[in-house]
């Protein structure tokens, strides 16, 4: 008996087309792991798997394809390497890279016949989702948060996709708060982690994504006393790589900027005063108290260490980072970029300064201080992952995969996974697309670019307005503003200047709104970067000319199986539609209300009326 025979006997015909499929499963972690040894072990013919993750330790308690010998190695080689004695008759094509590498073309997408999402990523999550929706290929989007799980199915122009339902973003920290009146643990590890090691080690804190930097009448003062501080702070690494350097930072944030902090009395009348920690005095308790060594403090991660065990692993973690770093620098080559560190939960030494340094802030203000396990959770924003819904989810994944192969998408459902008694499974016809996502509800097309010759201006003029018969009123959007009306500063820099090159996404906003008509929907250009001829005139061709509807003045539709929902405008009282709202149809189906324009929302403060831009980012109105 051969091993196909049972796995024919219970898929009929469909079996035929899993064993000649060619597919790609993007991410090699915990959903990745239970999700591959099924693929294989199903009899897919053809399986690629794409991951840039390296294994640690903490992924062997779920992740059962890697073994402690693999820890440091590469997650998609050693899976694919361990995968493959299940089943020899499957192909499998391991790529350790970056899923946004330019190697991974739209055409690469194409020449797939269906994707699997098992990223933890949101982030590349999009990314996957919107090449799927170019290259026209069918993609099963997972993921799982402790015993919750989902699985969605997204099929261009026929079920939502990843993005037509707004996703929660990562959230940020007023810098004031952050580095003037922290009150929370999170607080104090968020300037761990995004400010102090950032600026000792990696980017400035400007950059950091953690930190709310915006200025107003209210915080313009804060603001400069703590870019004084950073500025100071700078002329410490001066002495980077010394034996004094862990001395002077201790001393400059647990000190210095303590004591500036408590120079302004105002701020102290209704809350409890910060405490400064002097080095010398905390020096001496940690002689005579800490009788192991800081790595075997360290490798503790249960318990919370005390003052004098968070003192010793800070300086020696600034060591050892320093010490890193300065490695970096020596085998960096003249004229290239400076390197800097990074921070990953998963790098010990990287996660034991930040929680000894957000240990001994957090003792700085009397905030409660958490042990190096709570720490390693929320300086990496994880809730701690169950291998046993990663297997469920995954055996979701393939379930679905077979319904897409048989062309049997009337069947297929979005699923959703909860630890709920009374039902653990629930289920959902999938929807049509949100006709205002600003992902799959779009116009496509690709453009030949010579990228060192075609100007931003030329491009308007040439292409939007010329062959495209647009107005003036648009806007150019990559992953930030290019150009509109009253921006026009990049109309002479070539698309290479503006770093639009090969695989590059531009996006086209129509903000003309003719009387009695609405804009365009959204084009979005898939740029293919061409060999430069040295002839301006020749320096684009569009690869078709798009149809491109305009906006439908109707609401969202929402389809199940056996026949169409329509949603109605629901009303807050003030005349607007609610986003995210619901109401009952006659039939007692849900229906979800979006707001019509996806870009713009109108509220009223007072007596004005503020537009507010919604470009994939939380704004909050305070």
């Amino acid at each position: 008996m051969s091993r196909e025979t049972y796995v024919t006997e219970a898929l009929g015909d469909v079996y035929q087309r899993v064993k000649t499929a060619r597919v790609l499963m993007v991410g090699a972690g915990g959903i990745g792991c239970e999700l591959l040894k099924n693929l294989v072990l199903t009899g897919y013919g053809e399986v690629h798997l794409v991951d840039l993750d390296t294994i640690d330790l903490s992924n062997l308690n779920r992740q059962f394809l890697f073994g402690h010998e693999h820890i440091k190695k590469s997650k998609a080689l050693v899976a694919k390497d361990t995968a493959s004695k299940f089943n020899p008759h499957v192909k499998l094509v391991a790529h350790h890279a970056n899923i946004k590498d330019p190697q991974f073309s739209v055409a690469w997408f194409k020449s797939f016949d269906l994707v699997f999402n098992a990223l933890d990523n949101l982030d590349a999550r999009r990314y996957v989702n919107r090449m799927c929706l170019t290259a026209e290929v069918p993609l099963i989007e997972s993921g799982t948060t402790g015993f919750n799980g989902q699985v969605q199915v997204i099929v261009k122009g026929k079920t939502e996709c990843y993005d037509c339902n707004p996703k929660e973003v990562p959230k940020t920290f007023p810098v004031c708060t952050i580095r003037t009146t922290p009150s929370q643990p999170i607080h104090c590890i968020v300037w761990a982690k995004s400010y102090l090691f950032s600026n000792i080690f990696g980017i400035d804190e400007d950059e950091s994504p953690d930190l709310d930097n915006s200025v107003n009448a209210d915080n313009a003062s804060e603001i400069d006393n703590l870019k004084r501080e950073n500025t100071e702070l700078k002329h410490i690494k001066d002495a980077f790589g010394t034996s004094e350097f862990p001395r002077l930072v201790f001393e400059k944030v647990f000190k210095v900027d303590i004591d500036r902090l408590l120079s302004m009395e105002d701020a102290w009348k209704h809350r409890k005063a910060p405490v400064p920690i002097l080095h010398d005095e905390l020096q001496l308790v940690a002689d005579a108290e800490v009788k192991k060594s800081a790595a075997k403090v360290a490798s503790d991660d249960q318990p919370v260490w005390s003052l004098a065990e968070d003192f010793v692993v800070f300086k020696d973690s600034v060591e050892r980072l320093s010490a890193r770093l300065l490695e970096l620098l020596k085998n960096t080559p003249e004229g290239s970029a400076r390197p800097v560190l990074s921070f990953d939960k998963d790098d010990d030494e990287t996660l034991d300064f930040v929680v000894a340094a957000a240990n001994l802030r957090s003792q700085v203000f009397g905030i409660e201080r958490k042990s190096k396990f709570e720490i390693k959770q929320m300086a990496g924003n994880i809730i701690p992952a169950i291998a046993t819904t990663n297997a469920i989810i995954a055996g979701v994944c393939v379930l679905q995969s077979f319904k897409i192969l048989n062309n049997d998408l009337a069947h297929a459902k979005a699923v959703f996974l909860s630890r709920q008694p009374e039902r653990i499974f629930s289920t959902e016809s999938l929807q049509r697309p949100n006709p205002d996502c600003a992902v799959c509800s779009v116009a496509r097309c690709g453009i030949d670019v010579d990228v060192d010759r075609l100007t931003l201006g030329n491009f308007v003029e040439q292409v939007l307005r010329g062959e495209l018969g647009y107005s003036d009123e648009v806007s150019i959007v990559t992953n930030k503003l290019l150009y509109d009306l009253e921006f026009d500063d990049n109309s002479t820099k070539t698309f290479k200047e503006l770093d639009v090159g090969d695989g590059t996404f531009v996006t086209i906003i129509d903000e003309e709104e003719p009387e009695g008509s609405t804009p365009r929907v959204n084009l979005e250009f898939l740029v293919y970067a061409k060999e430069s001829t040295g002839d301006v005139d020749s320096s684009y061709k569009l690869t078709h000319i798009p149809e491109i509807p305009r906006k439908s003045m109707r609401k969202r539709t929402e389809v199940a199986q056996e026949g169409v929902v329509e949603a109605v405008p629901f009303s807050n009282g003030n005349g607007s539609v609610l986003a995210g709202q619901k109401r009952k149809a006659e039939d007692d189906e849900l229906v979800e209300v979006r707001s019509t324009d996806a870009k713009k929302s109108k509220v009223q403060i007072g007596d004005e009326d503020v537009i507010v831009l919604d470009d994939d980012e939380a704004i909050e109105i305070d």
